[in-house]
């Protein structure tokens, strides 16, 4: 419980930033999780999101702080990774 104004305000803030973060974070997850999965789609089919997308959201990510951005530029490296094994592999 906060003891003054400023402590309550200071906490609703918070709360507030951690709602946006963490949709923001499932969004990012779901985005990469979407990505992996239309890696190993047919091979007909069209990806349902490009790693130019998952790149450049990864990227406004790391730049926000939301991740790490040594982990968004690991990230980016291994599904660029994924995606050039599976394309040798078809």
């Amino acid at each position: 419980m906060p003891n003054n104004r400023n402590a309550a305000k200071a906490d609703r803030q918070a709360q507030k930033r951690r709602l946006q973060n963490r949709s923001q974070t499932a969004s990012l997850k779901t985005l990469v999780k979407k990505f992996k999965t239309g890696i190993g789609a047919a091979e007909g089919a069209a990806p349902a999101v490009t790693l130019a997308e998952v790149s450049k959201r990864l990227d406004q990510a790391g730049a926000k702080r939301l991740i790490h951005p040594k982990k968004a530029s690991r990230l980016k490296s291994r599904l660029a990774k994924a995606q050039n094994k599976a394309a040798a592999a078809r």
